[in-house]
């Protein structure tokens, strides 16, 4: 499915409203692939049919610059609705695995929320212990704005950490790769082993932990 340069819109919180779902939460999150840290979930409602200017300007978070990240999180933070934030530590996503760690992180998210939606837009995932209405998005953080909303928040959030992590664990560039597997920080992984804050049920460092990669 092709969404890179796409801008996403509110047709589809449009359509709900419609229907009589109002108001709408995006849902996103992000980490799942890292090596290291938490997967972290957002979850944004907003008043997406009266447009404000920063819903012009929302892309999904990995379409985005660091510098327009920051510079959106700030506006969503202070001008949504409700914003709500989930995190899942690297221990919890070793214990229960990634998908059902995700899963968590955006129920979390949901549950931080001031204002309850009646419809909740979810970036590919359905969760299926929730009893709002929802609906699961293929693209969805580059099609539907609520979701792309949802995505900078989980991203700006997670970086966040990970550049605390960097202070923390010091030689792993974290700030950097913000724990994805890159060659730097695989280099890294060999040199030094596994920090606590390493996902070991992750492959790659698997099998770095056992001399086979």
């Amino acid at each position: 499915m092709q969404t890179r340069g796409v801008r996403p819109t509110a047709d589809r919180e449009r359509r709900l409203r419609d229907e009589g779902s109002w108001p709408v939460a995006g849902v996103d999150e992000a980490g799942r692939g890292a090596l290291a840290g938490p997967v972290v979930a957002g979850a944004v409602v907003s008043d997406w049919c009266v447009p404000l200017p920063w819903h012009h300007d929302v892309r999904d978070s990995k379409q985005l610059t660091a510098a327009r990240r920051e510079r959106l999180f700030e506006l969503i933070m202070t001008e949504a609705l409700s914003v709500g934030v989930g995190i899942v530590s690297s221990e919890e996503i070793d214990r229960i695995g990634i998908a059902a760690a995700s899963r968590k992180a955006m129920y979390e998210a949901l549950a931080a929320l001031a204002v309850a939606p009646s419809c909740v837009l979810i970036d590919w995932f359905t969760l299926p212990m929730l009893r709002t209405r929802q609906e699961g998005v293929p693209g969805g953080d580059a099609r539907c704005v609520s979701i792309a909303s949802a995505s900078i928040v989980a991203k700006v959030t997670r970086d966040r950490i990970m550049t605390e992590m960097d202070r923390r664990y010091d030689g792993y560039g974290f700030a950097a790769h913000k724990g994805y597997g890159t060659a730097a920080h695989l280099c890294c992984l060999r040199e030094r082993g596994a920090s606590p804050v390493h996902r070991l049920s992750f492959r790659p460092v698997r099998l770095i932990a056992g001399g086979l990669l």
